[in-house]
């Protein structure tokens, strides 16, 4: 059995923010991007992962939920404490000094961590913690 990731998904709170922050900050291309009913579905990933994308969707966009669930995930993602992705670059440095001078929100600067890895954080704009991993 062969398993493979597709797509994970990330909420977001203004989808042209997202847009300008994914693909023109951190150079993902843009693979769909659908409109209903006033809300956008954004995906995007990197060139050279064709087969691995991250689906940028309305949060709370599920009919089912109560009008006080969606003001706690939009509490939680203010807080930036509902979602995250890990991402990764051959080029930490370089990386985080894009991001930072975008505007993007700093977490945390490239750091060496005690579990082997060195890496730094972000926010995107809709409050998404968002780690990059320096690949080594």
């Amino acid at each position: 059995m062969t398993v493979t990731i597709h797509s994970s998904f990330l909420p977001h709170t203004d989808p042209d923010a997202s847009l300008v922050f994914y693909r023109d900050i951190l150079g993902f291309e843009v693979r769909n991007d659908v409109g209903y009913q006033g809300m956008r579905w954004i995906t995007v990933g990197p060139a050279d992962q064709p087969d691995t994308s991250i689906v940028l969707h309305p949060p709370a966009a599920n009919p089912g939920i109560t009008d006080d669930e969606r003001r706690t995930i939009l509490e939680l993602m203010a807080k930036g404490s509902y979602f995250g992705a890990n991402l990764a670059t051959a080029d930490l440095d370089g990386t985080f000094a894009t991001l930072e001078a975008s505007g993007a929100e700093v977490v945390q600067e490239p750091t060496e961590q005690p579990y082997g890895i060195r890496d730094c954080a972000f926010r995107d704009p809709a409050g998404n913690l968002l780690r990059i991993q320096e690949l080594r």
